[in-house]
């Protein structure tokens, strides 16, 4: 139990630290620290991830940060497709779903360690004309312009995080913040602030999902996700005090770590 309240804390801190994505540790933290297979692990950490990230949406909401629209849009095509990748994720080897989930931290610590460019404007994506990206938000009323351009992409993010976020029991911060920096002019604080929200939001969809299909969480999986939200305090609060280059390039090197730990145990 110690160990399920370590790993748990650990977890929830780099997600409080990271803002989103130190959810894709969790299913790492239970496959190779407790002994867990990935569809054991899959429900587990998904609650984890999302009763910790929950927190954080909370704490967003009344700050005002939380793009609710868009947030409530992505988590409805996530609930729709999280279950037909919780039906793969039952179909397929723990073996393959160990690699992919390998590929997968590979690619997070790949986007981690890309330096950003910097650009002067009135958010942190610099002076965007109108037109530039797929969302663009009104200057008079500072949300976001439905447009058919921009509710299609929502919508398209939405599927793929909640397909990835069945298949393998992980958030999809990952997937979410990045999308939203690429494909939005939103600040930053409101980017992970709405990212939470979708995340907490496709995460229990996903495990309602899990448990509909027979899976069941044991007494070392509840401490583990308690740990977890514990974590997500602590990192809330530590993440101002810390260099955010510091902390990409230190999730990195993690992520890269625990996916050779992954790559190891499926191969052997």
């Amino acid at each position: 139990m110690l160990l399920a309240s370590f790993l748990g804390v650990l977890m929830g801190l780099v997600m409080g630290l990271t803002g989103a994505g130190g959810g894709i540790l969790g299913v790492p933290a239970l496959v190779l620290g407790l002994g867990l297979t990935m569809t054991e692990a899959s429900p587990v950490s998904l609650f984890a991830v999302g009763a910790a990230a929950a927190v954080g949406a909370i704490d967003g909401l009344r700050h005002g940060l939380v793009r609710y629209r868009a947030a409530l849009l992505i988590a409805l095509l996530g609930a729709l497709f999280s279950p037909l990748g919780v039906f793969f994720a039952h179909q397929l080897p723990d073996k393959i779903l160990m690699l992919l989930f390998s590929a997968l931290m590979v690619l997070v610590a790949w986007r981690m360690l890309q330096r950003e460019k910097v650009e002067v404007g009135p958010s942190d994506h610099g002076a965007a004309s109108w037109g530039q990206k797929n969302c663009m938000l009104d200057q008079q009323t500072g949300r976001f312009s439905w447009t058919a351009k921009c509710t299609a992409t929502l919508a398209a993010l939405g599927a793929v995080t909640g397909a990835v976020s069945g298949l393998l029991g992980v958030g999809g911060g990952f997937l979410i913040v990045p999308a939203f920096k690429q494909l939005t002019d939103v600040q930053m604080r409101g980017i992970v602030a709405t990212s939470l929200m979708v995340i907490s939001l496709i995460s229990l969809i996903g495990v309602v999902g899990a448990f509909h299909a027979g899976v069941t969480i044991d007494r070392m999986g509840w401490v583990f996700i308690g740990a977890s939200i514990v974590g997500m305090l602590v990192g809330r609060r530590l993440c101002s005090l810390i260099r955010a280059r510091t902390l990409q390039i230190s999730f990195a090197t993690l992520c890269l770590g625990v996916a050779a730990c992954m790559l190891l145990t499926a191969v052997m």
